[in-house]
């Protein structure tokens, strides 16, 4: 006999239910109740529970679990404040889409109109370039000069590990031949070229990186992030290498902002983890205690350690025979020599570590680093997992599931930055092997892939085309052996996203007892042709039964 049926039961009816359970892969309705999943089924078995309440707006919609970013960031709503100059178009937070920048030119005239309307005194600032895309020479001070003499610019790369600054900045703090501060880079004669590679080197343009800093940490910011994630069919994301730790008020009004059932998405929050052993510790034990009073929208099962920096900056540690071309900036941004020392707080008590590891060298760190803490440590369901993970060797793979770990792949590369793979950073050998999902598989070692939004706009139906297409911008199959099926893509982007965040007991899938978090979709990614799948449209979301329409285009 069935519970008495509550006010508040729903059934929604849908084209298909797609569920991500592998003992009920499909179904055609949803009954929830109170914020979660009462039943998955047919209509009949859903209305056995006593329930009246069909709402049939989605029967022409595909339902299926939300998406889980396990690679995400909050800083993927600054592009509601500042200016984006990215390569490829790009939808707004608020839905409207900008078309992409298509040489350095093109990066200067807009930067001339920018500045037009900026008042005496400000900084021109602006994100999402990057110079690996252009036949050219790389973006220096010198391009920067030509926007303006009198006023700082700087030009926060895509991949967030980089900037080029104008003579103005360099100036202003005197980065001068003499500087020693490691990433200042120089050209042939010595001299600041006006990049700055790396936190350490971008923090020396102090006022204007603290700007960058201040709209990253504001509270449009953080809507604007919720509503990208929204409109792409995200209801769980992380916020990788978070510091709201270090600001108690700011973190209980961040949770006060989830908390609203009018917020369309759950947050991952994941400190980042440094070199200092003490704040670690302390880090640690303030993790713990917001673990054990997180509510549902607010979530602290995971720390984040960035351990060097992107292949397309050449900041990445990549291990003989180093970058194809371009020079080599490679930087541990922890000693491996620390990495056991700062990482053991966590693993003490039970905490998942995500690490950040574009390049091979760097995953060989961190593997070593858990190995050594799992031997002083039993652990048995770790699942820290190698985040990015995008050269790991096979046998970095193998060692990684013996030890039980886990991969997140940045799969978006092949489509981003898939020909400057092959032809400028790691040449085509290890090109074609980028990104191994297909490997993984074979090998046994759990994964999901991300989009490291903002450094890719978020979007699971991206992840999930780049996965099984493997196509980059100019037509080319990028490693065919390493294309997977639209079905393993689809479990990468849900459920085992949702394991590698500890989470899996309440998202990931639609079954009972489980979150009623939802992404409706237009199309069925399971029938559209496999290349069609990322322009699959995004009807809204549904977050512990609460319903949330998109604002995208």
């Amino acid at each position: 006999m069935s519970a008495s049926p509550s006010t508040n039961d729903i059934i929604y009816t849908a084209r298909v239910i797609r569920t991500a359970n592998p003992s009920q892969p499909t179904a055609e309705a949803i009954a929830i109740r109170d914020g979660r999943v009462l039943a998955v089924g047919t209509l009949e078995d859903c209305r056995s529970w006593g329930i009246d309440n069909v709402d049939t707006r989605f029967a022409d919609k595909v339902l299926t679990p939300g998406f889980v970013e396990a690679h995400g960031h909050v800083m993927a709503g600054m592009y509601s404040s500042l200016t984006y100059v990215g390569r490829f178009p790009r939808f707004m937070p608020d839905g409207t889409r900008l078309e992409g920048i298509g040489s350095t030119a093109e990066l200067i005239e807009r930067l001339r109109s920018i500045d037009k309307t900026l008042h005496d005194g400000d900084a021109l600032l602006c994100s999402g370039f990057d110079p690996i895309y252009f036949d050219t020479e790389r973006l220096s001070r010198r391009h920067l000069d030509a926007v303006s003499t009198s006023r700082p610019v700087f030009v926060f790369h895509a991949s967030g590990h980089l900037a080029t600054v104008n003579s103005v900045v360099l100036d202003k703090y005197g980065l001068d031949r003499n500087h020693t501060a490691p990433g200042l880079g120089k050209d042939e004669t010595g001299e600041p070229n006006g990049e700055l590679r790396e936190p350490a080197a971008m923090i020396l343009a102090r006022d204007e990186f603290n700007t960058i800093i201040r709209i990253v940490n504001s509270d449009e910011t953080f809507l604007a992030f919720a509503d990208s994630m929204r409109n792409a069919g995200v209801t769980t994301s992380t916020d990788l290498a978070n510091q709201w730790w270090r600001t108690p008020e700011v973190l209980e009004a961040r949770r006060a902002t989830a908390a609203d059932p009018s917020f369309p998405v759950r947050v991952v929050v994941a400190s980042q983890v440094n070199a200092s052993v003490d704040a670690m510790t302390r880090l640690a034990e303030t993790v713990d205690s917001q673990r054990a009073g997180a509510d549902d929208k607010m979530l602290f099962p995971i720390v984040k350690l960035v351990l060097d920096g992107s292949i397309q900056g050449f900041t990445a540690m990549v291990d003989w025979p180093g970058y194809f071309g371009g020079d080599d900036h490679g930087q541990f941004l922890i000693p491996p020599e620390q990495v056991v020392n700062v990482l053991r707080p966590f693993h003490e008590r039970n905490i998942g570590i995500h690490c950040h590891c574009n390049g091979n060298l760097t995953s060989g760190v961190f593997i070593e680093a858990i190995e050594q803490l799992l031997a002083e440590h039993a652990w048995l369901d770790h699942r820290h997992t190698v985040t990015h993970a995008q050269l790991m060797t096979h046998a970095q793979m193998r060692k990684a599931r013996n030890l039980g770990m886990q991969a997140n792949f940045f799969v978006n590369h092949i489509w981003y930055w898939g020909d400057q793979h092959r032809g400028i950073t790691v040449g085509p050998d290890r090109a074609d092997h980028i990104n191994p999902c297909a490997t993984a598989d074979r090998i046994g070692l759990g994964y999901s892939v991300h989009t490291d939004a903002p450094v890719t706009p978020p979007g699971h139906l991206h992840t999930m085309w780049a996965s099984v297409n493997r196509v980059t911008p100019s037509g080319r199959v990028l490693g065919d052996a390493e294309r997977i099926s639209v079905d393993r893509a689809f479990h990468a982007v849900t459920i085992d996203a949702a394991y590698q965040l500890h989470l899996d007991h309440v998202i990931g899938s639609l079954e009972v007892g489980k979150w009623a978090d939802i992404a409706v979709l237009d199309e069925d990614p399971y029938a559209v042709d496999p290349m069609a799948i990322r322009d699959i449209g995004v009807w809204g979301t549904i977050v512990g039964g609460v319903i949330h329409q998109s604002t995208a285009g």
